[in-house]
């Protein structure tokens, strides 16, 4: 087995480019031949993703036929908001490996993963109205990036008994992906790893000790063997980059194409989506894409959206943490201390905006796209789950979606009524909006309440037997208990301070309405589990 470099040396500097890849390679032939479990590839079309694949492709192409014994799985996951350009760049590929593979009788098999459409980005956010992911509520990744993988790969195991996952992950990428890495060292099987979240999976990183410009010299020295051109993702890269190069590191000062990331263009996690913004400064036949970065920056990506929404948590929980400071939705408690209530999804008047911008942004991005550019930010597949969510969960009897898909897009809805026994129309739900209205209720809380309590209703209007209907008439009204975020919050310390001298037991925990939450420093957000 090689010596493995620090994470900052090249991995070429001992033995040079040619001899170091060919004993890497020897490594991948041993490796695939010791033993009948199945390989699974991590491709996301980017350097190292490719790299990885491109060096399993040719250790295989180096094999006897008979020595093809087992299968290698090439596995993409389109989280369906990713960069468009990279999207449609990994799409076109794993079409082109697929036939290359066919062509060159190689046991490698692409597969183009997605989300289920509950776990998609847009169901979650203005669906049941997570608000945009931040890092103590990062919600996306395990359901846009993780288990489409995971679905796939623990299928395979059960198929299998086991199965070897191969990642393009470097240690040179980062500290701290440099220490997960380290943290599943140690097996007794050479090259594998233990793989933290799936029990009978191992993981191979053949590309470990590469350095970023080891990854690009390797990719601009070996010919892509599926018939894809190294320029182009190269140029990809450079695209990305705000200077509009992309040079190989020489000496220390000089800059890496490798500090390039692509991801999803709705992602809040980072403040700029540099990658994005650089192509479409970079390049007037990308400018197409900039309704996208105009959506993520206008309405996804905010410091304080405590005003969007609920005060009240997704399943009607209120729960409270401690502040430094005063201010509107603050309130003092008996203790001395200043509480305040965690906000949950966002209301119904901002979810129905950020649905009217999406569509106005996949209207802008179809008619601005070049005529070979097929790309949709949404499909009616998402639509329909978030107007089922909307009409039968959180029982918004308006049926909006159509609406304001006819008001953004200019033309009719695709999908026919869910409902076919509502009795209400959009002037009847109007008048009631009208009636309900109160003078200090600007969220509409009367009007909520009135409209809920007639859903329920009209759920059990055509049943044989009511069981149940009181029960949930009983639950909207717990729900709606109160008038205002104010009267909430004072019932919310109230109960929990009460609950505590009760029981004898210092305020050093809260213990809300329903549930025990740390006190934490400054103004900080708790973490929440996920609703």
């Amino acid at each position: 087995m090689d010596t493995k470099k620090p994470a900052s040396a090249s991995a070429f500097a001992e033995k040079g480019f040619k001899l170091t890849v060919a004993e890497r390679t020897e490594v991948v032939k041993a490796l695939y031949l010791s033993d009948t479990i199945p390989w699974v590839i991590g491709y996301s079309g980017g350097k190292d993703s490719t790299a990885t694949l491109q060096l399993i492709w040719k250790a295989l192409r180096q094999l006897a036929p008979e020595q093809l014994h087992k299968d290698v799985h090439v596995i993409s996951t389109d989280t369906l908001v990713e960069n468009p350009i990279v999207a449609q760049w990994v799409a076109h590929s794993l079409e082109v490996m697929g036939k290359a593979a066919e062509e060159q009788a190689l046991p490698i098999k692409p597969h183009r993963l997605t989300p289920e459409v509950k776990d998609r980005f847009w169901v979650n956010l203005i669906g049941k109205g997570y608000p945009a992911p931040r890092p103590k509520f990062r919600w996306c990744t395990s359901r846009l990036k993780i288990s489409p993988s995971n679905n796939f790969i623990k299928k395979l195991e059960q198929q299998n008994g086991e199965a070897i996952v191969v990642l393009g992950t470097r240690k040179a990428e980062s500290t701290s992906r440099a220490a997960s890495m380290k943290r599943h060292e140690g097996s007794t099987r050479e090259w594998l790893n233990r793989n933290g979240q799936l029990d009978r999976s191992w993981v191979f990183t053949p590309i470990e000790d590469w350095t970023n410009d080891d990854v690009w010299i390797y990719l601009m020295q070996e010919k892509n063997p599926w018939g894809f051109d190294n320029n182009e993702l190269l140029g990809m890269y450079q695209g990305a980059t705000a200077d509009g190069e992309c040079p190989l590191v020489v000496d220390s000062t000089t800059p890496s194409c490798g500090d390039s990331r692509f991801g999803c263009y709705v992602c809040t996690m980072v403040s700029q989506d540099k990658s994005m913004d650089a192509m479409i400064q970079n390049d007037s036949e990308k400018e197409w894409m900039a309704p996208l970065l105009k959506l993520r920056n206008q309405k996804l990506l905010t410091t304080d959206d405590r005003h969007l929404r609920e005060f009240r948590r997704m399943d009607g929980r209120l729960t409270l943490m401690e502040v430094s400071k005063e201010g509107p939705d603050v309130s003092r408690g008996s203790d001395g201390k200043l509480y305040q209530l965690v906000h949950g999804p966002y209301k119904q008047t901002y979810r129905e905006e950020l649905l009217r911008e999406l569509l106005k942004a996949q209207k802008e991005v179809h008619e601005r796209a070049p005529e070979n550019v097929k790309f949709d930010l949404f499909t009616i597949e998402d639509l329909e789950e978030i107007r089922r969510i909307w009409l039968f969960e959180k029982h918004e009897i308006e049926d909006s979606v159509p609406r304001i898909y006819e008001e953004a897009m200019g033309q009719p809805y695709p999908e026919p009524k869910l409902d076919e026994s509502q009795v209400f129309n959009a002037g009847d739900i109007e008048l009631l909006r009208q009636i309900a209205a109160e003078e200090g209720d600007p969220d509409q809380l009367h009007f909520h309440l009135v409209r809920q309590l007639l859903a329920v209703e009209g759920k059990y209007q055509h049943a044989a037997r009511r069981a149940g209907l009181f029960d949930e008439l009983n639950e909207v009204l717990e729900y709606h208990a109160f008038t205002g975020e104010g009267e909430a919050l004072e019932f919310a310390i109230h109960r929990s301070l009460s609950v505590q001298k009760a029981k004898g037991i210092e305020v050093e925990f809260l213990r809300p309405v329903f549930q025990i939450v740390p006190v934490l420093q400054g103004d900080t957000e708790l973490t929440v589990e996920e609703e």
